[in-house]
C-alpha cells in the first residue's frame, strides 16, 4: 500500500456488467509506473449451500484473477471457464493470483438497504465486522498454473514478498464497495454512494488456519528476514536522540493517541487475546510521559539520551505484551526511510543445501550454540508427541489431531526439536573430523536437518522455539504472527485455537486517494462520525 501511494498507482474500473441479482463480470485496470495489470472478477448471487470461510468451500460470491497486462476478451472468457473449476482449472500464463471471496451477509445487506434508501449505513451495523466481503482464498506462485513469484524479479512492480496477493486483497475491498453501490442504484433511483470515510473504514475480512504453520516451517529464511527487518527498524527508532521540540516526539504523541482511540472504539470480542480495552488503557498511560518528553525534554524528570528506548523499556515492564508491541510498531513510523529500505530487502530463498566439508565436531558446536532451546526440551514427556499434522483426505485441508486418532496419517509437520536431538546424538558418536559427506552416507535420515542447520547458521528468527506436536502447543499463536506481523491484519480473533479471523486494509485509502498520493497514515482508523 505504501508503494502504491508513493508511486500514485492508477486503479480504475473498466467494466461493471452486473445485474440486479449480483451476477456478472467486472474488470479493473491497475497501472503502476511502467507496468499494467488487470483484475478480472465474476460476481455470483449468494447461495447458502457450500458456503464457508475455509478453503474447502464450494460456493463463492466472487471469483477473480489478477493478470499481467490489460484484460483481453480471451483472458476474460478463459477465466470465466476455468475459475469455477478451481483445482481442475488452469490459469493463463499471465495470471499471478486467483482469488475467491464471500459477503458478510448481515453487513452487506444492511449497507445495501441503507444506500438504496438514500442514507449511509449506521456505524453500529458495521463495526462488529468492519468489512462487506471476506477473502476465502488467494492462490498464486504456481498454484493452478499461475506464474511463480521468484520469476518476477525485484524490478517487477509486484516483485516484493506477498505484494501480488495483497494487491488482490485490496481489490476485493474496492469490489465489495463498488458492488454494494451498484446494487443500490439498480434497486432505487434515490440511492447514494458510500461516504468516502465509510469506504475507507471498511476493509476486507480474512480467515486463516493451520496451513500457515507449514508456511513458517518451509520458509525459514523469509521468516527470519521479515522479523529481522522489524527488529532493526525498532532499534533504529529507539536509537534516536531527539532534542526538546523535535517534531518526531509530537508525532509519536499523535500516533499513540490514534492507536488508543482505535482500540477504545473496537467492538470485537477477544476470547484468547488481550482485550482492546486493556490495550487502549495501556496506551493512554504512555501519554503523560510522552507529553513530558515533548514539553520538557525529560522522562520521569530525567534527561535521557535515548528517550524512546527508555519509554519502550517502561512499556515492556508495565504493559501487556500486546500493548508493548503496538508501541514498538508505532516507533517504526519515526524512521520511515529506514523502514522502507529494510522492507525492500525482505526475502529469502527456500533452497537449503549441505556443506559436505563441515566436520561432525563443527556441526555439533553449531547446534550447541544455536539450538540450546531444542536440546533442552523433554521430548520423552508423556504429551510431547500427542499430536500429528496431516491433510484431510477430502479437501487436502491442513489438520492437527491426536496421533492415536489418525494412526495411518502421514505426519507433515517438522519435528524440529526431536530431529535436532537425534542429529546431535549421532554426531556425538561420529569421529570429530568426519565430514558431512561421509556422515550422511551413514545417516541419510539427517540430510534435511543438516542442510537446515548449516544454511540458517548465524540467523536468529527462523524457527519458533516450540514443539508443534506437544499437547501444550497453541497453533494460533504462530498463525497470528503471520497474520498480524506479515499480512497486516487487524482485530484478529481466535476461533477454537485453530482459525484466526480479522480485517485487512481496515482504514485503507480509496483508489482515488492512491491516485492522488494521499493516505499514507491510514492504519488505526477512527470510526467515521455520523
Amino acid at each position: 500500500m505504501a508503494k502504491m501511494i508513493r508511486e500514485r498507482w492508477d486503479i480504475s474500473l473498466e467494466r461493471f456488467d452486473i445485474n440486479a441479482d449480483a451476477e456478472g463480470t467486472v474488470v479493473y485496470s491497475i497501472k503502476a509506473p511502467g507496468q499494467e495489470f488487470s483484475f478480472i472478477a465474476f460476481s455470483y448471487p449468494p447461495r447458502p449451500e457450500g458456503r464457508t470461510g475455509r478453503i474447502i468451500g464450494r460456493a463463492w460470491d466472487m471469483k477473480g484473477t489478477l493478470n499481467e497486462g490489460p484484460a483481453t476478451e480471451a483472458d476474460i472468457e478463459r477465466a470465466r471457464v476455468h475459475l469455477p473449476l478451481l483445482y481442475r482449472g488452469r490459469a493463463t500464463p499471465n495470471a499471478l493470483v486467483w482469488c475467491r471471496s464471500n459477503r458478510s451477509m448481515r453487513a452487506f445487506n444492511a449497507t445495501l438497504d441503507a444506500l438504496a434508501e438514500g442514507r449511509q449505513p449506521e456505524i453500529g451495523e458495521l463495526n462488529t465486522v468492519c468489512y462487506l466481503m471476506r477473502n476465502t482464498g488467494l492462490d498464486g506462485n504456481g498454484t493452478f498454473g499461475t506464474r511463480s513469484f521468484p520469476s518476477l524479479g525485484l524490478d517487477h512492480a509486484l516483485g516484493g514478498v506477498l505484494e501480488a496477493q495483497l494487491l488482490v486483497a485490496y481489490l476485493m475491498r474496492e469490489f465489495s464497495c463498488d458492488l454494494v453501490e451498484h446494487l443500490a442504484r439498480l434497486r432505487s433511483e434515490k440511492a447514494v454512494a458510500l461516504d468516502p470515510a465509510l469506504r475507507r473504514y471498511l476493509g476486507v475480512g480474512n480467515g486463516s488456519a493451520l496451513g500457515l504453520i507449514f508456511f513458517v516451517q518451509k520458509h525459514p529464511r523469509l521468516v527470519n528476514s521479515w522479523i529481522s527487518a522489524r527488529e532493526q527498524a525498532i532499534a533504529a527508532a529507539c536509537g534516536l536522540e531527539p532534542v526538546p521540540g523535535d517534531p518526531r516526539i509530537a508525532d509519536l504523541v499523535g500516533l499513540v493517541r490514534r492507536a488508543s482511540t482505535f482500540r477504545a472504539q473496537d467492538r470485537m470480542v477477544y476470547e484468547t487475546f488481550t482485550s482492546s480495552a486493556e490495550v487502549a488503557a495501556d496506551l493512554r498511560g504512555l501519554l503523560p510521559p510522552l507529553e513530558e518528553l515533548r514539553d520538557a525534554g525529560t522522562v520521569d524528570g530525567r534527561a535521557e539520551r535515548f528517550p524512546f528506548d527508555a519509554l519502550a523499556r517502561r512499556a515492556e515492564a508495565t504493559m501487556a505484551p500486546e500493548s508493548y508491541e503496538t508501541f514498538l510498531s508505532l516507533l517504526i513510523e519515526l524512521v520511515p526511510d529506514t523502514a522502507q529500505a529494510l522492507s525492500a530487502e525482505i526475502g529469502g530463498a527456500d533452497e537449503i543445501s549441505v556443506d559436505p566439508a563441515m566436520t561432525a565436531a563443527e556441526l555439533a558446536a553449531l547446534i550447541d550454540a544455536e539450538y540450546g532451546w531444542a536440546l533442552e526440551m523433554d521430548m520423552s514427556a508423556p504429551d510431547a508427541q500427542d499430536y500429528i499434522w496431516y491433510k484431510s483426505e477430502t479437501a487436502e485441508e491442513p489438520r492437527r489431531g491426536l496421533r492415536h486418532e489418525a494412526p495411518e496419517a502421514r505426519d507433515l509437520g517438522l519435528d524440529l526439536p526431536g530431529d535436532i536431538q537425534r542429529l546431535r546424538a549421532d554426531l556425538a558418536s561420529a569421529p570429530a573430523d568426519q565430514p558431512m559427506a561421509h556422515f550422511l552416507l551413514m545417516h541419510p535420515a539427517h540430510r534435511l536437518m543438516v542442510a537446515r542447520t548449516q544454511s540458517l547458521a548465524g540467523t536468529r528468527f527462523h524457527t519458533p522455539h516450540a514443539n508443534i506436536n506437544a499437547a501444550g502447543f497453541v497453533p494460533i499463536d504462530i498463525v497470528r504472527l503471520m497474520n498480524v506481523t506479515f499480512h497486516g491484519i487487524d482485530k484478529t480473533r481466535d476461533f477454537l485455537q485453530r482459525n484466526l479471523r480479522g480485517v485487512l486494509y481496515h482504514g485503507a485509502p480509496t483508489r482515488d486517494d492512491i491516485r492522488a498520493g494521499r493516505g499514507d497514515r491510514w492504519f488505526y482508523p477512527e470510526e467515521p462520525r455520523q
